[in-house]
């Protein structure tokens, strides 16, 4: 019996001489839109408008870095020790990231999603489907995702993610449910502010974006993060050192404004 191995891709064409990214060639988008819209392109198939492309540039921003501390920079170090390439290391950092690093924004996203659903389907409000579902949630003995944070008290990339969407027109449905949920939490005397990994989810979930690659954004945000980290300990520390997570000190340049 002969294997049928032909095969089709809606993403990409590539002929001699001609590059097509879903059907725009690609030399005449250079220039013309930002990363972050080729990235929605590339990843829904459509181009954003500009006001899309500008919320994904602060999501990415937002998650750059956050520090020496995470698992993922800890292990990308640590494997950059060694002495291994540059891909290797990376690699390590990205495997690093799972559900509870970096993986919050798909729960997120399917927290809100399911929260949308539930008061859809049993047409009750946003806010008696939230106390409903993180009810059920309890039950279950699970946590809520995108919520409360290990370092702060109240995120600061939260408000100014929430704020962009905002003057951009693009807070909508699940940004609102992201809120009840925090105020709920708040009510219940168990304060859980929405950290940058909820407002990520909430966003996405506006946008469009499916659940089941949310937590790319975070991916894709963090490897330059994650390569700044990995030439710096190849440059300034020796090889095959021991890391310990928490014994580090910042000394790079002191607080600067943003032009």
């Amino acid at each position: 019996m002969t294997q049928d191995l032909h095969w089709k891709t809606g993403i990409t064409s590539v002929e001699p001489n001609k590059v097509r990214l879903r059907g725009y060639p690609i030399d005449e988008l250079m220039g013309k839109i930002t990363f972050s819209q080729a990235i929605y392109l590339v990843l829904k198939g459509e181009l954003p408008s500009p006001e899309v492309g500008k919320l994904l540039d602060a999501i990415f921003v937002s998650s750059v870095d956050h520090g020496a501390g995470p698992p993922s920079v800890l292990t990308a170090r640590t494997v950059a020790s060694t002495g291994a390439e540059l891909h290797a290391a990376i690699a390590a950092g990205v495997l690093a990231i799972s559900r509870l690093h970096g993986g919050a924004i798909e729960e997120g996203m399917r927290l809100f999603q399911a929260i949308s659903q539930r008061a859809e389907e049993m047409k009750i409000t946003v806010e008696d489907a939230a106390k409903a579902v993180l009810s059920e949630m309890r039950a279950r003995g699970e946590r809520a995702s995108g919520f409360g944070h290990r370092v702060h008290t109240q995120d600061p990339r939260t408000e100014r993610l929430f704020a962009v969407a905002e003057d951009l027109k693009l807070a909508g449905r699940h940004v609102r449910i992201a809120r009840i949920v925090e105020s709920i939490f708040r009510e219940g005397g168990k304060p859980l502010p929405i950290n940058v990994d909820g407002a990520i989810a909430a966003l996405l979930c506006d946008l469009g974006i499916p659940a089941e690659i949310g937590n790319a954004f975070f991916i894709i945000s963090r490897v330059p993060g994650l390569v700044a980290h990995i030439q710096e300990e190849k440059m300034r520390m020796k090889p095959m050192r021991k890391i310990h997570p928490s014994d580090h000190a910042y000394d790079g340049p002191g607080e600067r404004e943003v032009p």
